[in-house]
């Protein structure tokens, strides 16, 4: 059987966040309430330069995919002669990027898009695309398929791989990082591997084979941000390539996704409250598609299958959050629906995975996370909550029917291998070198009261012999919008600043998927608010129980979190010292309004639609950041924006730094002598993608400024991050 290169829900959050402006990129799972992806990081001795390091830059699929590591060893490494002579004249964090992109590329690996079929494993070697022997996978012998540079891009990476069933073809997806733009290609696999056919822009793909042993393959096609076409394609002697479905509302987008055991491919046609589902039988793919249940506005369901029966994960009925419900295949209609498990409230569920007798549920309850072991043969369930310092899954495709192995990481932590092992009932921890940051640092769960008295969870870290927190510098975290969690992989940046001495606190408002669907149910349309009532409630309460100060509080946020940043600017700067921006969504007014936009329908769910329904229009005034600039002090706001970024126009923040400027210079001409106005700065990147997380220049830029607008000795940050690559 081959191997599945996502899980259940994994295989629709890479789509589910090409609806919004949240990312391009993670990723990664079946819909909006899935988390936003997780760096795929794998140890060797550190992993500090697979963050900043300067090529190629492979970030989208590393948060995207499972997947295969590769040593960077390969590149060409910076003369050593060279790296002397610069840093003689450079400042401390022109240092620390430089040791970043000349560290031995030895002590770290870059994770890979990687696929089991057969007795093969098929992922990108340097610039192509190989595959080995399963028990040769680590070594050095493997089969070049194709050369990624015939294709002519910019530094090109394999974004997906799939395997056709009877191992004749295997297609992948390929991208560059400057660009969302992709291309399909299908290689024959012989004594001289060919490429057969090339497919632009696709977005999901999955094959089957029909009653004739023929290789069949589903693809969609994505066109302006949006994916509404089904193609079907087959290759050789008897080749076509013909259009299968098309979505006629644009509100909502289409996705492939093949059940586990491959019995059926699913199409997904979903917006973000409401899905619909198709299914393909596996073994006749010519047949007629079977609809499971025509689309209900509100009602999302996801579906699996195992041994004749389909195992759908749905928010139908009260409460309405999800829970796991089962059908025979034959009669997969809503009224056969039998419910089978019930989440508790305020949990989020990550993610699904389906072995032969079991069912493994990733869930995050109340912030905590958990795995939910359920025996599908006596309907047990067997509830795991793991340790308390883990913020987020890593899943791990498994075809192994004996064990669940999945990762779990924090922000300043990496990922650590977990094994569930079905036979002991036992989960299993990976062995060996002990992460010192165990030691020297603390993770805290604690809980703001918003201004209507819903509690609002937050993770705070800080070094372990921190003195007088009140004095030291903070740096919060936010995002709430589209029911996504905020990002809470590892970040090399993040523990570096936590072993300088800050202090990193995450905000999960309302808006986001923390809690569950109700949670993001409660921050949008004309909720919106909230989720920057609960913002300001966290910073209060961070001040008030001691951690910090606003003269040394500073906010970050990327996308659709700059919403809520931008807002709290504009209404109580005075908490906050400095703030840095990627791609921000700042003037939430004007795009809603611009149906030329290729998102702005796919939006209307989150944002409201200002023009047709004048109370949207209202609410919306009174939070948009554009909207609401006056002349009064600000903090300093540093943005990353980029070039051609087709989600966040780069046209909506140029226009809101400018405004912004003018109302800071208003503000200085009656501020009196003395009055310092504050640094506001646009940083705009070339390139195509809405953000670049692994960026080392601009992340070396974001610290930069934050250490400077502090008024910091950036010498400690430097000394923490040599002192962290011997690690």
């Amino acid at each position: 059987m081959q191997q599945k290169s996502k899980l259940f829900l994994q295989a629709l959050k890479y789509s589910i966040l090409h609806l919004g402006k949240c990312m391009q990129k993670q990723h990664l799972n079946h819909c909006n309430f899935a988390d936003h992806y997780y760096s795929r990081i794998k140890l060797k001795k550190c992993h500090l330069t697979k963050c900043l390091q300067n090529k190629p830059k492979i970030s989208e699929l590393a948060r995207n995919i499972p997947s295969r590591s590769f040593s960077c060893k390969d590149f060409l490494p910076i003369k050593q002669e060279k790296e002397k002579s610069l840093s003689e004249n450079m400042d401390a964090f022109e240092k620390v990027r430089t040791k970043l992109e000349t560290q031995p590329q030895e002590e770290y690996e870059i994770i890979n898009a990687e696929i089991k079929h057969g007795g093969f494993v098929y992922y990108q070697e340097g610039c192509c695309l190989v595959r080995s022997k399963d028990e040769e996978a680590d070594n050095d012998n493997y089969e070049v398929l194709f050369n990624l540079e015939e294709l002519k891009l910019d530094q090109p990476f394999i974004d997906c791989i799939r395997v056709a069933p009877d191992e004749k073809y295997v297609a992948a997806k390929i991208r560059t990082e400057d660009s969302e733009a992709s291309t399909c290609i299908i290689v024959k696999l012989s004594d001289q591997p060919v490429m057969e056919a090339s497919f632009p822009n696709v977005s999901s793909f999955e094959w089957v084979k029909d009653e004739e042993e023929e290789d069949v393959l589903f693809y969609t096609f994505q066109r302006n941000l949006r994916c509404h076409d089904v193609y079907r394609a087959t290759f050789g002697d008897n080749k076509r390539n013909e259009r299968f479905y098309t979505e006629k509302d644009p509100s909502y987008f289409v996705f492939l996704y093949l059940t586990k055991d491959s019995r059926f491919l699913t199409i997904n046609i979903m917006n973000k409250t409401t899905s619909e589902v198709w299914l393909i039988d596996g073994l006749s793919p010519w047949d007629p598609p079977v609809l499971i249940q025509k689309r209900i506005h509100g009602v999302l369901y996801y579906v699996e299958h195992r041994d004749d029966e389909l195992y759908i994960l749905t928010n139908v009925g009260e409460p309405t959050e999800f829970k796991l419900m089962r059908t025979a295949a034959d009669t997969p209609a809503i009224m056969n629906w039998d419910l089978f498990f019930t989440m508790k409230r305020n949990t989020k569920v990550v993610d699904l995975d389906m072995f032969k007798d079991h069912c493994v549920l990733f869930l995050k309850h109340s912030n905590l996370l958990y795995v939910n072991v359920i025996g599908l043969a006596d309907d047990s369930v067997r509830s795991l909550k793991l340790p308390p310092w883990a913020c987020g899954f890593i899943m791990d495709t498994n075809s192994d029917p004996k064990n669940c192995p999945f990762q779990l990481c924090s922000p300043i932590r990496p990922p650590k291998y977990y094994t569930y092992k079905f036979a002991e009932g036992k989960l299993f921890e990976e062995t060996g070198h002990e992460d010192p940051i165990t030691k020297t640092s603390r993770v805290l769960r604690l809980e703001a009261k918003s201004k209507d008295g819903k509690l609002v969870p937050m993770t705070v870290f800080h070094k372990t012999d921190s003195e007088d927190l009140q004095k030291k510098p903070l740096l919060v975290h936010v995002y709430g919008a589209y029911g996504m969690d905020l990002k809470m992989n590892f970040r090399p940046e993040r523990r570096v600043l936590v072993d300088d001495g800050w202090i990193l606190a995450y905000c999960h408002v309302r808006g986001g998927g923390e809690l569950g669907l109700q949670w993001h149910a409660d921050g949008r349309l004309t909720k919106k608010l909230h989720g920057l009532a609960d913002l300001e409630a966290c910073i209060k309460t961070l001040h008030g129980q001691g951690f910090s100060q606003p003269s040394l509080t500073t906010l970050t946020a990327f996308s659709a979190g700059g919403v809520l940043v931008g807002a709290l600017c504009n209404f109580n700067p005075d908490l906050l010292r400095a703030v840095t921006l990627e791609a921000p969504f700042l003037d939430v007014l004007n795009t809603m309004m611009d149906t030329t936009l290729p998102l702005t329908l796919e939006e209307l769910e989150e944002w409201g639609n200002p023009s047709s329904d004048e109370k949207h229009k209202n609410y919306i005034k009174r939070y948009c950041p554009y909207q609401n600039i006056k002349p009064q002090h600000y903090p300093a706001i540093h943005i990353t924006a980029y070039e051609n970024d087709e989600r966040v126009p780069l046209k909506g923040i140029v226009n809101y730094t400018e405004k912004l400027k003018e109302a800071v210079m208003e503000h200085a001409k009656g501020a009196g002598e003395g009055y310092q106005a504050p640094n506001i700065i646009l940083d705009i990147q070339p390139g195509g993608n809405h953000v670049i997380e692994d960026s080392h220049k601009k992340i070396t830029a974001q610290i930069k400024f934050l250490y400077e607008e502090l008024g910091l000795d950036s010498t400690s940050v430097f000394e923490n991050l040599k002192k962290y690559l011997k690690f």
